[in-house]
This record gives C-alpha cells, structure tokens and sequence, in this order.
C-alpha cells in the first residue's frame, strides 16, 4: 500500500513539474569503496540511482546530502568533496543537483521505506538499469573530473 501511495505522489510531482516548471536544487552523493560503488533503487520507479535528493527550506546543499544518503542508505558520510554542479532541463523540470563525494562513510543504519534495494556494484560493471545520470556522473568521478559542470 504505501508503495502504491509512493507512486502516486511521484507521478502527481510529474504532474506539478509540467503545468508549473518550478526550478528545484539537490545534491546526490556517489559512494565508493573498495572500487564498488552503492547505488539505490526506489520503489516508486525503476533503475538505480545515486543516494540523493531535494534540499529543504534552511538546508545546505551539504547538509541535504548527508540526510538523503542517511535516509536512503543508513549511511553516515565523512567530510564531502564536490564533484561538480549540473543541470537537468528534461521533464520540463529546470533541476539543478550538486554531486558530492565522501572522504568516508559507514553504513550504520537502515534505508527508508521509500528504497526497495541498497546494493554495491563493480564501478566497471554498473547493473542494467543504472540512470543516464548516474553513470555519467560516476564517469567523471572516474576521470577525475572535478568541478565539473554541465548538463546532467
């Protein structure tokens, strides 16, 4: 029931992106260790993804992270280094999402209803279903792209 209900409020987003285009700002968190990398997959829509998502009214783009990679993971991050800083006009959306990369982090916790599956994958053998996104960001971690910026 409460996945059905997940879904329904992502596609109702959808819906508010389109009639409204607001301009949202996020950051998401690529975690390696070990040359593994942990993506997420959610329970509302396929693929897997990098821990991340919205920031909140008085919320650093930092501190935003390391509560979406909290919720998402059960992860607690160390120091984070930004990556880059990316756009994303898709969906009729005007998104704008910081990446960050850790120092370190420990998984402590658990995930939050909303993730179906928390999993360490290869960074060379990324699984089927890995967003667009996603990888190319991992792909500029890779090639020490730091401070990039550009179109998601």
């Amino acid at each position: 029931m409460r996945r059905a209900l997940l879904r329904v409020l992502y596609v109702g987003r959808n819906a508010y992106w389109r009639v409204f285009q607001p301009v949202t700002l996020g950051a998401r968190v690529i975690l390696v260790r070990d040359g593994q990398v942990l993506l997420i997959r959610h329970s509302y829509r396929p693929g897997w993804f990098m821990p991340g998502g919205g920031i909140k009214r008085r919320e650093t783009l930092e501190d935003a992270a390391r509560r979406e990679v909290r919720e998402e993971t059960g992860a607690e991050v160390g120091e984070l280094r930004l990556l880059g800083f990316y756009d994303n006009f898709g969906e009729r959306k005007s998104d704008h999402i910081a990446i960050y990369v850790p120092e370190r982090f420990e998984l402590v916790g658990r995930h939050d209803e909303e993730i179906a599956e928390v999993a360490f994958f290869p960074l060379d053998q990324l699984p089927e279903g890995v967003s667009r996104g996603t990888r190319a960001r991992i792909e500029d971690y890779l090639a020490g792209r730091w401070g990039a910026s550009g179109p998601w």
